[in-house]
């Protein structure tokens, strides 16, 4: 294997090599599905099982209540932008700080809602 280098960018991130290794060998199979975890429904018991483990290790590491909830949604940061205002804002304008290009596209994402 090539040297791996260490990923300090803004997106995807570097994932420890013990991490890759797990999922590379049950990505032909997951172990109980007789399938790859890309290849069955989401629907299923072996998705609901590797669905809740990752909700239980996400809230274990960050030591989330239970009256906080775990999300997984697609998309990146533009995409997280126009989803906060529309659910949080409930037709009520909101304070933003314009610090930047990033701020500046939150704030533009806002304004359609309100």
């Amino acid at each position: 294997m090539e040297q791996r280098v260490i990923n300090f960018s803004a997106g995807p991130a570097a994932l420890p090599l013990k991490a890759m290794e797990k999922a590379q060998d049950e990505f032909l199979c997951l172990p109980g599905a007789g399938a790859s975890v890309m290849e069955i429904s989401h629907r299923c018991k072996a998705f609901d099982a590797v669905h809740a483990k990752a909700k239980n290790n996400i809230r274990t590491l960050l030591n989330l209540p239970e009256n906080y909830q775990v999300l997984f949604t697609p998309g990146g940061a533009t995409m997280n932008f126009s989803m906060v205002p529309m659910n949080l804002m409930n037709g009520k304008p909101a304070d933003y700080i314009n610090c930047g290009s990033w701020a500046g596209k939150a704030i533009g994402e806002a304004k359609k809602i309100w």
